[in-house]
């Protein structure tokens, strides 16, 4: 399922979170990248219906979400995870899931609850479907989250910020069941975090201030650090010019990776940039000093 945004603008009151958004986004997993207060969550929000645009358009798979029949048609196959997805505590994660299902329309109980169970021994928590939400981690929660948008089997999934505060172990796993479900669906991946989008996807669009700064394949984004990725080795303090990205203590000093378009020190070498460092190399362009 295909999105197409045109010149999407949102205001709140005087604050303008979105500024005029171009972007298109293909069928599989895509990524899209930008710091706390980018607009990615506003962006979210909109394209799941549940917040109106000031202004501009936005297509998902031919249905115009201007429209009260386009939005109820992409809602009826939309699955969303928001950032913070309200859980009722003291229901089990199959009585979670039953009540959303109902909701979203799935009368037959036989079909209803296979489906339940074939999303619970999917994301991991078939053993411990009947336990109270209450009792779950953090990435258990998480878990719940992922099925309930995949109830119905919806051919549009918007992920907010999944991964956040989740340990390595619980991100990995998270990361691998996003990449497994986007065979045959759209997924649309939103995150602060680099290399959840280094793992997962192939294209991404990056954003800052309200506005999309890159879209393309992730590689482009690697390539933006490209000649402006330098290793310094120093028993001294760290260059003071360009951003410092990474510093491991080792044996004959610390070895800092910096992003600079000059040489940050004179014994500095130039080295292949990373997903990361292109990022860095992209936001001080898209947002100087």
């Amino acid at each position: 399922m295909d999105i197409t945004i045109t010149g999407l603008r949102r205001k709140f009151g005087r604050v303008e979170a979105l500024r005029g958004v171009d972007l298109t986004v293909p069928g599989g997993m895509f990524g899209l990248l930008g710091t706390n207060g980018a607009g990615k969550t506003t962006l979210m929000r909109i394209l799941a219906g549940v917040l109106p645009p000031t202004s501009g358009r936005v297509v998902v798979g031919g249905n115009d979400l201007a429209t009260r029949a386009g939005r109820l048609a992409v809602q009826r196959r939309l699955g969303y995870l928001p950032q913070d997805l309200g859980l009722y505590p003291d229901l089990s994660a199959h009585e979670f899931l039953d009540y959303i299902g109902l909701l979203k329309g799935l009368d037959d109980d036989t079909a209803r609850r296979r489906q339940i169970g074939e999303l619970l021994d999917m994301v991991g928590l078939a053993d411990v479907a009947r336990r109270k939400l209450k009792g779950f981690s953090g990435g258990m929660r998480r878990r719940v989250g992922i099925a309930q948008a995949l109830l119905g089997d919806p051919a549009l999934v918007v992920v907010d910020e999944p991964t956040a505060g989740l340990d390595p172990e619980e991100r990995i796993r998270f990361r691998t069941l996003l990449a497994g479900i986007a065979g045959h669906r759209t997924v649309l991946l939103s995150t602060h975090i680099v290399e959840d989008v280094a793992q997962t996807c192939q294209e991404a669009a990056v954003m800052a201030k309200g506005t999309v700064v890159f879209t393309g394949p992730v590689s482009g984004i690697v390539e933006r650090a490209q000649g402006a990725t330098w290793e310094v080795v120093t028993q001294g303090p760290p260059p003071s010019t360009g951003v410092v990205v990474s510093a491991v203590g080792r044996a004959g000093g610390t070895h800092y990776r910096v992003v600079s378009a000059t040489k940050p020190d004179p014994a500095a070498v130039a080295v292949q940039p990373s997903l990361e460092e292109g990022y860095v190399a992209l936001m001080r362009e898209a947002v100087p000093g």
